[in-house]
């Protein structure tokens, strides 16, 4: 059950932030104009009416809101989830005892002599 609501939750959030990006985009540009004026951002006054900038603010505040929040809820299921999985928690037994099958070889007495470059 939990899984599936992660699996919601995710979704929401993928679609809130591109309704947040849609958003940002559409409101008026500052009076440097800027990326604002290059991607529409006066479309939203004539879809809106007058009143467009505050309504877009509005909904941008609650949209960043309900970001964090989701984000949140993901975040706190995820660690339940992790903490909660018998599975993950026995990946690998403990071992105590170290079995010394084999004796460490020494090392070998003569030197290492590099090969000889070949005269070209």
């Amino acid at each position: 059950m939990l899984t599936f609501l992660i699996a919601i939750g995710s979704i929401t959030l993928v679609l809130l932030c591109a309704w947040l990006v849609l958003l940002i985009l559409m409101q008026k540009p500052s009076a440097n104009a800027g990326m604002g004026a290059a991607l529409g951002g006066g479309a939203a006054e004539s879809a809106f009416g007058g009143e467009a900038s505050t309504v877009l603010t509005r909904w941008t505040v609650y949209g960043i809101i309900a970001f964090f929040i989701i984000t949140l809820f993901l975040t706190l299921a995820q660690i339940y989830q992790h903490h909660h999985n018998v599975d993950a928690q026995e990946l690998a037994p403990i071992t105590t005892e170290v079995k010394a099958e084999q004796p460490l070889t020494a090392l070998p007495d003569a030197p290492i002599v590099p090969a000889e470059k070949s005269a070209e």
